[in-house]
């Protein structure tokens, strides 16, 4: 199973946690954090979400430039398709969706969003967002004036290098789900969605064998393009195998290089 596809094509959800213009001309140095926003220096995924080796006065223009973290309760949606686009987002806590609506009404997942992540990058291009995005729980993000954050890239490196890679992952993830839905069997689907779970709890400190799913087994499906049945058939037969075992959301894999294998 191709390691690239293993490690980007999905994002999961979430997991237990463990036991104006004129702003824009702002210099760094110029503004103090607002109140209202939690440091990034003492946020929990600033190693994911942040740019590295930023100094004191860097990361507090950072700071200084983020609106009051919001709240979007479970069901509701930070942006929808069509909407103007004027920020992105970062998850600080929770889980999301993003979604497009077919003519008929019927929704198709393009992705799951956890805390870390970015979410919004697909309004950048057309100035308008592509599609919606669903809390999967009660979740919190950081929101980012895009003018602002333009502004700063042109005086930090770091943070503009920080940012195209964010949107070279948009890509790399893209061209994932596209090698996915046009060469793997519906098995190779489900075991390459467990396995980019694994990892990606792996990197923010969280065990990689143990988790819980906030996504339903029909939003999976909808993401991997096979239908609710198929993935349930395919978690029985991971479990009967002896690869892992499930208890409704609860996820547990016994032989990680079996799954990968599949």
């Amino acid at each position: 199973m191709s390691d690239v596809a293993a490690y980007s094509v999905i994002a999961p959800a979430l997991i237990r946690p463990p036991a104006s213009a004129a702003a824009a001309q702002m210099p760094l140095s110029a503004g103090a954090p607002r109140k209202d926003v939690r440091r990034c220096s003492a946020c929990s995924m600033r190693s994911i979400c942040m740019p590295q080796g930023l100094t004191p006065e860097e990361l507090q223009g950072i700071e200084s430039l983020i609106c009051p973290s919001r709240t979007i309760k479970q069901g509701e949606t930070i942006y929808r398709a069509n909407d103007s686009f004027q920020s992105i987002y970062a998850v600080r806590a929770g889980s999301f969706k993003t979604v497009v609506m077919h003519r008929d009404g019927r929704e198709h997942v393009t992705g799951f969003h956890l805390a870390g992540d970015s979410l919004g990058l697909d309004g950048v291009c057309s100035g308008h967002h592509s599609c919606d995005a669903v809390a999967l729980e009660d979740s919190k993000v950081c929101i980012i004036p895009f003018h602002l954050l333009e502004a700063m890239c042109r005086e930090v490196k770091a943070v503009q290098q920080h940012v195209h890679r964010m949107m070279g992952g948009e890509i790399v993830r893209e061209s994932s789900q596209m090698m996915l839905l046009g060469t793997m069997s519906a098995e190779q689907r489900v075991a390459t969605f467990l396995l980019n779970l694994s990892d990606r709890l792996r990197m923010r400190g969280y065990s990689p064998a143990e988790f819980h799913l906030r996504m339903t087994r029909e939003e999976i499906g909808s993401y991997l393009g096979i239908k609710l049945e198929t993935v349930s058939r395919m978690l029985s037969r991971f479990q009967r195998d002896g690869l892992l075992d499930t208890h409704g959301k609860d996820i547990r894999i016994l032989d990680h290089d079996g799954l990968a294998r599949v």
